[in-house]
């Protein structure tokens, strides 16, 4: 049984997800330079290693690019993240002529399920951009 501590906590926001990769600098040009994220830490953590966090401008919540714990293998995951767009066409246009890892065609389930295409970074870690319906 999970003891209710909800009271006793702090949480203020989701701050950061982590998306673990093989090679920091290949995911950086992926980040920031095929998707428009920023860097906005980069420190080392121990021998060969480094904290790496990048972020959409104006964006509260970081990805941090980080190796993967000792004994696993980077990548390969469906991350969770979902990155919100204006204009789904047009980016799964951009993204699919600039050889990104897209889906061959925009998802369209209709009704209250966003139009939306998945993407994969260099390591394979899943993303999905989504064109949220406004009212």
């Amino acid at each position: 049984m999970t003891a209710e501590v909800s009271t006793s906590l702090n949480l203020t926001r989701v701050g950061r997800v982590c998306v673990t990769v093989a090679d920091t600098d290949r995911a950086l040009g992926f980040y920031v330079g095929t998707l428009g994220f920023e860097k906005v830490v980069d420190e080392p953590m121990g021998p060969g290693m480094r904290w790496v966090e990048v972020q959409l401008p104006n964006a509260e919540t970081t990805i941090a690019i980080a190796p993967p714990p000792p004994g696993t293998q980077a990548g390969a995951s469906q991350t969770g993240i979902i990155l919100d767009t204006t204009d789904v066409e047009a980016d799964h246009a951009a993204l699919k002529a600039a050889g990104a890892d897209v889906d061959d065609e925009i998802s369209r389930m209709g009704g209250a399920v966003p139009p939306m295409f998945w993407l994969r970074d260099p390591d394979g870690n899943s993303l999905i951009i989504v064109q949220p319906n406004r009212e």
